[in-house]
């Protein structure tokens, strides 16, 4: 069974920063193309950032670019999404996901995913 856990959330001030981890367990990490999502009460779950197997390739939804930076390390068999100049719009659930196959931006792909970690951003 391929298991996700994130952490490194918290409560940061506007313009802080968190590093978020998410360790995988259950499967060959280095197989798995790996997405971070967020998501706050009432609304769909939004896409974030991405990273592919080999990590040579990534994308950001346009709210978090140049301030959000996804990577992994395949030897710790974790993925990584460092945040910095953090709005108060940016307070939500994060959530890792993992796929095999697929490399999406769509939450409804992907097949593995952790418990979330909080992140809360005061203005």
């Amino acid at each position: 069974q391929v298991q996700l856990e994130e952490s490194g959330g918290g409560l940061v001030q506007a313009g802080g920063s968190l590093r978020l981890s998410c360790v995988v367990t259950g499967g060959t990490f280095s197989l798995y193309n790996m997405v971070w999502f967020r998501q706050v009460p009432g609304k769909e779950r939004e896409f974030v950032a991405a990273i592919n197997r080999s990590g040579g390739t990534t994308g950001y939804h346009d709210s978090v670019k140049g301030r959000f930076t996804i990577a992994r390390d395949n030897a710790k068999n974790t993925v990584y999404l460092q945040m910095y100049s953090l709005k108060p719009e940016d307070t939500a659930v994060y959530y890792c996901a993992a796929d095999q196959h697929i490399y999406s931006s769509r939450w409804t792909t992907y097949d593995y995913w952790g418990q979330g970690t909080q992140v809360t951003v005061s203005s």
